[in-house]
């Protein structure tokens, strides 16, 4: 069994207690709540009351999403990670994500890695007095200002933030980013998706289409979720799908139940 894991984009319909349910129901370790989807974070519970109905379900708040772009510093920015932060240490979650720019900009090599360094060195006074990680997701889009995990690890440790920085890897991200080396060590949660379509480019038009995973996911999820695992990593891998196929399914408990063991079997027949 992997640590089954729910991001509250793969069932953005559902109200806050619905998806701790759903999440219960299915066997999940833990939940990641976001505050994108057009309504407050928690649906506007008070974040020791969210945190404490989901410890009360017997599931960790494992993250919340998220602040975007982070790398893209201003008042603004420090206030929403500030918030976040604040959120996250009242509700006893474990960690908070940021996401990179994608919209061109910062993406020059040397100019990129000099601004990533110098928000994360920003960010890293934020976390003093805090038992709690920021995540950081490298995004694999062409017009993406952190595309290679390779260059977040060493931003982690060039600021010396081993012991407050981790990063999410995305099985999809990943594969349109051109693969590579995974990093488990570094990695505190993993994305997972898929993408069936066997008739369009694996790119980022596809970020909207992505689903749950079957036996024609084109992503090498299967392949990603044992390397992690033969590697030792022992966190959680999170269902996050975008495709409104699987967000507005009127099965979607049954949809994604079918997708973990799946993939558990394919893990119990090797």
């Amino acid at each position: 069994m992997i640590k089954r894991a729910l991001n509250q984009k793969t069932a953005p319909h559902l109200s806050y207690e619905a998806f701790l349910d759903l999440a219960k129901t299915l066997g999940c370790v833990g939940v990641e709540p976001r505050n994108d989807l057009g309504r407050g974070l928690f649906d506007g519970i008070s974040p020791p009351e969210a945190g404490a109905m989901a410890r009360e379900r017997g599931l960790r708040l494992l993250g919340l999403s998220e602040v975007y772009p982070f790398n893209d510093w201003s008042a603004e920015r420090a206030h929403a990670i500030e918030a976040l932060i604040d959120a996250a240490a009242e509700s006893g979650a474990e960690t908070f994500s940021l996401i990179p720019r994608v919209d061109g900009k910062y993406t020059e090599d040397g100019a990129r890695q000099k601004v990533l360094c110098r928000v994360m060195r920003e960010i890293l006074p934020m976390l003093d007095g805090h038992n709690l990680l920021a995540l950081i997701e490298p995004i694999g889009f062409a017009s993406s200002s952190l595309k290679e995990k390779v260059e977040l690890v060493e931003a982690i440790e060039a600021v010396g933030g081993l012991t407050k920085f981790k990063l999410v890897h995305d099985t999809f991200q990943h594969v349109i980013a051109g693969g590579g080396r995974i990093y488990p060590e570094y990695t505190a949660t993993v994305h997972i998706s898929g993408i069936s379509d066997p008739q369009r480019k694996l790119d980022e038009t596809l970020d909207a289409h992505r689903i749950l995973v079957d036996r024609g996911d084109r992503c090498g999820t299967l392949d990603q979720i044992s390397a992690f695992l033969e590697a030792g990593y022992q966190g959680p891998f999170s269902f996050e799908c975008t495709s409104p196929r699987v967000q507005e399914s009127a099965t979607l408990e049954d949809d994604i139940r079918r997708s973990f063991e799946f993939i558990e079997a394919s893990f119990a027949s090797t």
